[in-house]
């Protein structure tokens, strides 16, 4: 039988080195599992995220501030990480080493440390030393060039898909096999993860297009990216949209006889492209003469994969949300009240909580140095010289 609320990462402890966002949010994954995050920041700027953004991608975490220009901050981080399980960093190639901060340093100090370097386009290749943000990833994978209802309107996501998805996830899927092997052969690895890399993986849909056909359909015109009047949003009366994602038959026999256009039964996915608009066309024009909460009355009750098209806030007060407890209300000391969407992860014998808000910089410098086996004659020594702080 398991545990009650037993963190499956509990005993396990990460150095977070990582600024922004996909470092410090894969961390913060780890942290939300259980394990010890000791978020490390320089003496300068640190981790320069707005409040808002900081907040919602540091929580359960604990915070050091180290000068790891200085050779005693250098020293300070190695004797963190004799007792680390995992290091987190996002500098550009090289700067790690220049900071003695870098795997092979570390590693030294313990050979079964997991570090991960989470970059851009990833410690080789002709882009190794870029600048980018998610745009930039995004559009070297050719995702980019697949976002977007039409080829002459490219879309922008407010959810940064490289980010998360090539950076966060990816990071934190690699950490976790090496971690593993490090458990069972004591030996850590070096995992280098570039944000472009993760995002390419996972561009599988257009892959198969272009597999298929020899090329990618432009933007719009894949089967799930608009060409399909079945699988879209429509705008309703009051200027709201319904997502309609009724792809298999049976989805789109139930949605036409809920509408009462059988007319439309035998145009689901055949035709080309006039059919399509056609009946895109024709639904439009049904969903635009009422408002959305009409259209959501009466399909009420009907297999057919129609929603609502929630904004942010909604979705936080939908009962779905409730119900598996996605939606935590918190106030922090210093950057007010705001709500966390817990972990995703659910499992038996663990129950997510938020035990420590987003640390301020520097917050735990003390605890944590007297953990690494500082005095306090030593801690005193690094305060005073703004080596640690």
């Amino acid at each position: 039988m398991d545990t009650p609320n037993t963190a499956p990462l509990a005993g396990i402890r990460v150095l977070d080195l990582s600024r922004l966002l996909p470092g410090p949010l894969g961390a913060q994954y780890l942290a939300d599992l259980g394990a010890d995050v000791v978020k490390i920041e320089d003496t300068q700027a640190g981790d320069y995220a707005p409040p808002p953004l900081r907040a919602v991608c540091n929580r359960n975490k604990r915070g050091l501030r180290l000068d790891l220009k200085h050779a005693d901050g250098q020293a300070a981080l190695a004797a963190l990480a004799r007792d680390a399980d995992i290091v987190i960093e996002s500098f550009r190639p090289g700067v790690a080493a220049r900071l003695k901060a870098d795997y092979p340093t570390l590693s030294r100090h313990n050979p079964r440390l997991v570090y991960c370097s989470i970059t851009g386009y990833g410690q080789n290749g002709p882009q190794c030393d870029a600048a980018g943000h998610d745009l930039n990833y995004s559009a070297y994978a050719g995702v980019a060039d697949q976002m977007g209802c039409a080829p002459d309107a490219p879309a922008l996501s407010n959810l940064p898909v490289a980010d998360i998805l090539g950076g966060s996830l990816t990071a934190v899927m690699g950490i976790l096999a090496a971690l593993v092997d490090a458990q069972r052969t004591g030996r850590g690895r070096y995992v280098d993860i570039a944000i472009a890399d993760g995002l390419l993986a996972g561009a599988v849909v257009p892959l198969a297009t272009l597999n298929a056909l020899g090329d990618t359909r432009p933007a719009g015109g894949d089967s799930l990216s608009g060409a399909l009047a079945c699988y879209g949003q429509y705008r309703t009366q009051d200027g709201r949209y319904l997502a309609v994602a009724a792809l298999e038959p049976k989805f789109w026999d139930t949605l036409c006889r809920r509408l009462e256009r059988p007319d439309l039964l035998s145009q689901h996915r055949d035709g080309g492209a006039a059919q399509q608009a056609y009946v895109k066309d024709e639904l439009q024009r049904l969903f635009g003469a009422r408002p959305m909460a009409h259209w959501l009355a009466l399909l009420e009750g009907a297999d057919c994969c129609v929603s609502p098209v929630l904004k942010l806030a909604e979705s936080l007060a939908h009962p779905q949300f409730a119900a598996r407890g996605m939606v935590h209300h918190t106030e922090h000391p210093a950057y007010g009240p705001g709500a966390h969407i817990a972990s995703p992860v659910k499992m038996s014998g663990f129950q997510f909580a938020i035990h420590r808000q987003a640390p301020l910089p520097g917050e735990h410098t003390d605890q944590i140095l007297r953990e690494a086996g500082y005095d306090d004659a030593g801690i005193a020594s690094l305060t005073g010289r703004g080596i640690a702080r």
